[in-house]
């Protein structure tokens, strides 16, 4: 299969004993995610920015993959990330760029499917999204990730209502998103009326990862909206950082492999945990789905 990764290369910072430390982030985890499942004879395609002073952080996981639609980019974006408890992280930006420019592609049918993360919430825009849908007939995954945030003076990221949310919902057929993100979507309603608005729009399945209370889906099976609900598995749970897009690259791949969501979630839950219980996820790291 020919798989094509969309979202932005981050550099992550977070406090370890008192030191701040660096690390590979964003759409590196996706590719990590696709790189422990993916078979002999796939092929990986990246579309991310890079910088040639920080690509040291991630050569070692990228040569795995074909960049020939990746860019540089004069400064890579940064983030500071504080996690604590059971709350959701905070995020604080440095560099942040604007949307990934070079999305020229020729033949987008090439692929057998693209997943889209909106690391940053600035990766590509509406209309890029909506060039991509025009010209592709294959299954689009979209991670909400940042594009759930705003952005204060201070580039920290806070929750907001998604703009324009219609408009992305329509050019996607798989939504991923965790519960806080789920209310930027459509506010004030319950998770099951959210996710039938959004099926109503056009989209195919609605993933929703919970944490420690494990990941759902919602979807339409010939005009009626089906559940799965899969509980978290039993890990020491050590790392919250890249766990939900390594969940969602073994979902995607799994689904455009199989087309069974259930065994599809089953697969990506299992994933999503096994990244939690790793500490210093590196470009070594495969992540096992026989736990």
């Amino acid at each position: 299969m020919k798989i094509l990764l969309v979202g932005h290369s981050i550099i992550d910072h977070f406090e370890e004993t008192g030191d701040e430390i660096s690390h590979p982030g964003g759409i590196f985890y996706s590719m990590l995610g696709i790189n422990s499942v993916a078979k002999t004879g796939d092929e990986i395609f990246l579309l991310t920015g890079w910088n040639q002073n920080n690509f040291y952080l991630f050569k070692e996981l990228y040569s795995r993959a074909n960049l020939i639609y990746s860019n540089k980019l004069m400064e890579m974006p940064e983030v500071l990330l504080k996690t604590s408890g059971e709350g959701e992280r905070e995020e604080i930006y440095k560099n942040l760029s604007t949307q990934l420019s070079n999305i020229q592609v020729d033949n987008w049918n090439q692929f057998d499917g693209i997943l889209i993360n909106m690391i940053t919430g600035l990766d590509i825009s509406i209309e890029q999204l909506q060039i991509i849908r025009k010209n592709f007939s294959g299954k689009i995954y979209f991670d909400v990730h940042t594009l759930s945030r705003g952005v204060d003076i201070n580039n920290r990221r806070e929750f907001r209502q998604i703009p324009k949310v219609e408009e992305w919902l329509t050019n996607i057929d798989i939504l991923q998103c965790n519960e806080n993100e789920l209310n930027t979507i459509f506010a004030d309603k319950m998770e099951s009326e959210i996710a039938k608005e959004i099926i109503g729009l056009g989209v195919e399945i609605v993933v929703i990862t919970k944490g420690n209370k494990g990941a759902c889906l919602y979807f339409n099976l010939n005009g009626k909206i089906e559940t799965y609900i899969v509980h978290a598995e039993k890990v020491d749970a050590v790392n919250k950082i890249g766990c939900g897009d390594i969940f969602g690259a073994v979902f995607f791949y799994s689904y455009i492999s199989t087309r069974d969501v259930n065994e599809s979630l089953q697969r990506a839950n299992i994933a999503g945990a096994a990244a939690s219980s790793i500490k210093n996820i590196t470009s070594q790291t495969m992540i096992k789905l026989n736990a």
